[in-house]
């Protein structure tokens, strides 16, 4: 790979946590005068079948050895998935970057694994991979999350605030001479638990959270949860979920549709709380939460600032968007990860890269 070109074809992979399916986005970049721009040429989200989904969901609880041999088996999956998405396609990329699937994020542990072997996603696509993004700057006393933000610098700029509504929300924006960003609460990895107990993978434009009332005193104890009032740099992990959140849910006897709109005006009051209230401030959103309809009612009923919604194929893919950037700033040896964001001792160039044809 050419570290002085300016143009770049690249995959990025991403797979969330709250396991709606595996992101694959086929991009192309181009450098100008210091600019980067983008386009997604072909993208798709890749629904895990039932057998994947609860494996990814039990692996937390699994000895070593079965962590170590699923996330080589996950690696490989990826690959099957990739090798089929680029098929019958003329274009191949000049490289993959994976996000993996998130098991541990403990920074306050040092400590933060995704699931997805990149030297068996590598050997599977015959391409050169780079994963694990996240582990360097836990390493260096960051949080390692979020990463998305200088992608947000870097590719959407022109916005006041940008705001992922995926597994949890997170905010970033620039501020003085820095990118600050964080994890502001959980989203979809709450509503779409509440909505498997009805059967339902998730809560489809907000039916079901609109049919309910708000619980004031459900609300009351999640506003009151220490993590909204710590400063950042911080982030949240499916484990805080279930040591914090999940008990002040699972231990009432309300309706599902109840507890989802609770969830909802509580996820609009701590996102609204960490913006701006100004008309002439400008939102862009994207994650799956951006089709709650109920959600982005209640955020709109609770701040004037402008919420931009842009075109579907950013709504459900800039993450994987902004990782294939990430892995093409790591193979031009640039910073790609942000102290200001993690709170790490320095910015860094982080993931690794499993060189499919090594350079000369």
């Amino acid at each position: 790979m050419d570290h002085s070109a300016s143009n770049y074809h690249a995959l990025g992979v991403m797979s969330g946590t709250s396991l709606d399916g595996l992101d694959l986005a086929l991009c192309h970049f181009s450098l100008s005068d210091g600019q980067w721009s983008y386009a997604i040429h072909k993208a798709v989200t890749l629904p895990y079948p039932d057998s994947w989904q609860q494996r990814l969901k039990n692996a937390p609880s699994l000895d070593g050895l079965s962590l170590l041999l699923l996330h080589k088996e996950y690696g490989r999956y990826i690959g099957e998935q990739i090798n089929a998405f680029l098929s019958g396609s003329n274009e191949r990329p000049d490289l993959i970057a994976s996000h993996g699937h998130t098991v541990f994020h403990m920074p306050e542990n040092g400590l933060t694994f995704q699931l997805g072997d990149g030297a068996v996603l590598a050997s599977s696509c015959n391409m050169t991979t780079i994963t694990d993004f996240r582990s360097f700057d836990v390493a260096l006393g960051g949080q390692g999350a979020p990463l998305v933000p200088i992608g947000d610098e870097m590719l959407f700029g022109d916005y006041d605030y940008c705001l992922n509504l995926g597994g949890f929300a997170n905010i970033s924006y620039h501020k003085g001479n820095k990118r600050i960003a964080f994890d502001i609460c959980p989203v979809n990895i709450l509503i779409n638990d509440l909505s498997q107990k009805l059967g339902l993978q998730f809560d489809k434009n907000g039916h079901i959270g609109r049919s309910g009332k708000v619980i004031n005193e459900i609300l009351s104890a999640l506003d009151a949860l220490a993590f909204y009032s710590a400063p950042p740099p911080k982030s949240l992990s499916r484990e805080w979920v279930e040591q914090h959140v999940l008990p002040l849910i699972t231990s009432s006897s309300y309706a599902v549709p109840d507890l989802i709109r609770t969830v909802c005006l509580h996820i609009a009051r701590q996102i609204t709380a960490n913006i701006d209230n100004d008309p002439s401030k400008k939102i862009l959103v994207t994650g799956g939460g951006t089709y709650n309809t109920l959600l982005m009612e209640l955020l709109r009923d609770n701040t004037s600032s402008e919420f931009v919604i842009p075109e579907d194929n950013v709504i459900q893919y800039k993450e994987a968007l902004i990782f294939a950037l990430l892995g093409i700033l790591r193979m031009r040896n640039e910073t790609n990860c942000l102290a200001s964001v993690t709170g790490a001792r320095k910015d860094s160039s982080s993931g690794i890269v499993f060189f499919y044809d090594p350079p000369r």
